[in-house]
């Protein structure tokens, strides 16, 4: 994408005087290679030579000023193609706002909303849409709303469901901004990040330093995080974050919705709950009534069948991928003593392990990442929509190995069903999955659960911390806590006496 031109504004007597709060322009934009032109002032005449080109169009927007001077988001008030091309718009005023302003030590705040690291479709949309939608309605607040990619640029074509779905919805990936182009540590040490968290309610330790600039968390995910009065908490662990954000869109702002933006929530709430399929065990009564209300609003969207079957064939096509960017494409991470990855892989586990070399370049994979184990979930799906599962445990180290593999065989909650297959692999214990409807979200717990218990021994071995007090010693608290009984010359006499009468 080309790096936007410097916006520069041209006044005359006219304007010469006025207070620089808003200004209303003419702001041309070539979709085409995503270029921004000059913006004037009104009283200027805009109209050059760019009606030859067949890609231009024009958007009249509204530019608010601070007491600074300091151009905050365009607001559109028309455009030629407004209902089509409205969150296009928006995703790159905010790449520009983002690069003219974010490096600078002060400036405007930045409301960020943040999928989780692993950004498959449902944190992607969750990020765009939730974003938009507090650009639509928070107008009079000073923050500039972001929505922010959780991994890096070059690793969005590892996700093609991601790039068919923007495509299809028009949105080039481009006008996109991704975490390694937006240094939240450094608006937070600034005092300039807000942060809402979509699809994820915990920061990982790597971005402990940004928790005190969480504002809201919505999520679909198990609770992990303490209530704290300033940032309401979402959280309802149905099929798709989409699901959430769709709710509060429709409660609260349904004008903001349109066609492209119900195709983006839309898309994926279906990829999310398998279609919609009761036998995958993933869509819930809220996911329904979401997905109805968007096909009743927008009779235009795809049938479900069909734009299910494209995101999916999308979403599982490996072709062409390494072992790296296979692990890579939908990974979590968790910290500890223990170190560890979750990688989801779209293909079986046996196709999988026939990859040559594959232990080297596990072992590789690992090394480079400070990873002590890393957990493969293999998943494919029958004719019929319904889930086939497998998992895998590698790690050079055979204690950690083991003790996972056999926590997660005992795990009750949920009993994964697990079943040991033949591994070709010396360091990898592989496995079939019984229970094929307890997806990573149900893994991930058990999991930092078993981090938990191990931080918790490691502690008491090492004598940093004191051990639990015995349950029986509180059932009915200690004697002394009071202090001890009051007593008298005249009561301890009767007891000498009584004891000498015996």
């Amino acid at each position: 994408m080309t790096s936007p031109t410097r916006l520069s504004k041209k006044t005359d007597r006219r304007t010469a005087g006025r207070p620089k709060r808003t200004a209303t322009a003419l702001l041309w934009l070539l979709t085409a290679t995503g270029t921004w032109f000059h913006y004037h002032d009104r009283h200027s005449n805009p109209l050059g030579d760019f009606r030859e080109s067949k890609f231009s169009r024009w958007i009249v927007v509204r530019l608010a000023e601070d007491r600074e001077g300091n151009v905050t988001l365009p607001r559109i008030l028309g455009s030629s193609t407004e209902s089509e091309l409205a969150m296009d718009d928006f995703l790159l005023a905010c790449s520009g706002a983002v690069k003219a302003d974010a490096s600078l030590p002060s400036g405007r705040l930045f409301h960020v909303v943040l999928g989780n690291e692993a950004c498959d479709l449902d944190s992607m949309v969750s990020a765009l849409a939730y974003a938009y939608f507090l650009h639509k309605t928070t107008g009079g607040d000073a923050a500039l709303s972001v929505p922010l990619l959780n991994i890096r640029r070059s690793e969005l074509p590892l996700r093609p469901d991601n790039l068919f779905l923007l495509r299809r919805a028009g949105l080039s990936p481009d006008s996109l901004l991704f975490r390694d182009q937006l240094d939240l540590a450094a608006l937070r040490r600034n005092g300039r990040l807000r942060l809402t968290l979509v699809d994820h309610n915990v920061l990982p330790s790597g971005d402990a330093e940004l928790e005190g600039a969480v504002v809201e968390v919505i999520d679909h995910h198990a609770l992990e995080r303490e209530p704290a009065p300033s940032c309401p908490v979402t959280v309802e662990t149905v099929g798709s974050c989409a699901s959430l954000v769709t709710e509060r869109i429709l409660r609260e702002a349904p004008h903001v919705l349109d066609p492209q933006l119900a195709q983006l929530l839309y898309a994926a709430i279906l990829i999310d709950c398998v279609n919609m399929a009761p036998a995958a065990g993933k869509v819930t009564p809220k996911d329904s009534r979401c997905v109805a209300a968007l096909e009743a609003g927008f009779p235009s969207l795809p049938p479900r069948a069909h734009l299910f079957r494209e995101l999916h064939q999308a979403k599982f096509d490996v072709s062409g991928l390494g072992t790296e960017q296979m692990l890579m494409k939908d990974m979590k991470s968790l910290g500890g003593s223990v170190s560890i990855a979750v990688s989801v892989l779209y293909l079986s586990l046996e196709v999988f392990m026939r990859r040559a070399e594959l232990e080297a370049e596990l072992s590789a994979f690992c090394a480079q990442r400070a990873l002590d184990l890393l957990v493969l979930m293999s998943i494919r799906f029958t004719e019929a929509e319904e889930p086939i599962r497998e998992l895998a445990v590698f790690g050079l180290a055979a204690e950690p190995r083991e003790q996972v593999g056999s926590f997660l065989e005992r795990a009750a909650n949920p009993a994964l069903d697990l079943r040991p297959i033949s591994s070709p692999h010396p360091h990898l214990l592989a496995y079939h999955q019984g229970n094929a409807l307890a997806s990573r979200k149900k893994v991930l717990p058990l999991l930092k659960d078993f981090v938990r218990r191990r931080d918790d021994e490691d502690e008491y071995e090492d004598g940093t911390r004191v051990p639990p007090t015995p349950a029986n010693s509180l059932a009915e608290g200690c004697p002394l806590d009071a202090g001890p009984p009051a007593f008298s010359a005249l009561a301890l006499h009767e007891q000498l006496a009584r004891r000498d009468a015996r």
